[in-house]
C-alpha cells in the first residue's frame, strides 16, 4: 500500500510539472551537444572540430529512436542484474 501511494504521488507531481511547463510558453527540445556547441562557438568562433562523425542519422526521429533503444537496452541490463541479485538472496 505504501508503494502505491508513493507511485501515485510521483505521477501527480510529474503531471503537475508537465502542465505548468507546457502552459508557460513554447519550448524547443535540445540536447547537451547543441548547448555545448553554442558555448564553444561563443567562446572561440574559429574553433574547428578535430573529428567528424562517421555517420549521421537521416532525421531527428531516427536519432530519437536510437537514443530510446539505447535507454531501453541499458534499462533491461540494469533490471536483469538487479533481479538476478535480488533472486539470489
Amino acid at each position: 500500500m505504501k508503494g502505491e501511494i508513493i507511485a501515485i504521488i510521483s505521477i501527480l507531481i510529474f503531471a503537475v510539472a508537465f502542465v505548468v511547463v507546457s502552459s508557460t510558453g513554447s519550448f524547443e527540445w535540445g540536447g547537451a551537444d547543441d548547448e555545448a556547441g553554442d558555448v564553444i562557438a561563443e567562446l572561440n568562433p574559429e574553433f574547428e572540430p578535430i573529428v567528424q562523425p562517421l555517420w549521421e542519422p537521416p532525421s531527428g526521429e531516427i536519432e530519437s529512436l536510437f537514443f530510446s533503444l539505447q535507454a531501453a537496452i541499458g534499462g533491461l541490463i540494469i533490471g536483469y542484474f538487479l533481479g538476478f541479485y535480488k533472486g539470489k538472496q
